[in-house]
């Protein structure tokens, strides 16, 4: 699985002109799930962003977590992050899950980061999404549980 993280201060995803997820200060994950992703992948993505230290302290040092400062998580699916493109100029997703894999495996995703008894909202699996943020910093880390980096 590969995770972008960005640090926001407010993010929302609209579905045919609806808002369907909605945070304040937190975290937007953009999750794109491989073919070769299970369960284990999940668990080890969920202990490192709910932990990750990205948020700044009284002294503005990044020393808190989403969990230190109770923030919110918007999860939304994205296939495209799996893209091979050493090949010519088109990308190829067909290392990317098909849905009847991918499907239940970012739901366990949302899952165990709702076990942190955070807010977790998420868009639509397979949308058409517009994604909105302000993204605070700019704070953006790309996380691969395949590599563990």
């Amino acid at each position: 699985m590969r995770v972008v993280i960005q640090r926001v201060t407010e993010a929302s995803v609209k579905v045919d002109g609806k808002i369907v997820g909605e945070i304040h200060k937190g975290l937007m994950l953009l999750v794109g799930i491989d073919e070769n992703d299970e369960k284990h992948d999940a668990d080890w993505l969920v202990q490192k962003i709910l932990n990750l230290r990205i948020f700044g302290d009284e002294n503005g040092k990044l020393n808190l977590s989403v969990l230190d400062m109770n923030g919110e998580i918007l999860c939304i699916s994205q296939f495209t992050l799996i893209a091979d493109y050493k090949k010519g100029n088109r990308p190829s997703f067909i290392k990317a899950a098909k849905p009847d894999q991918a499907i239940p495996l970012f739901d366990y995703f949302k899952n165990e980061l709702k076990k942190s008894q955070l807010r977790i909202e998420s868009g639509i699996f397979g949308a058409d999404m517009k994604v909105s943020l302000i993204n605070d910093g700019p704070v953006t880390i790309l996380m691969d549980s395949q590599t563990k980096q």
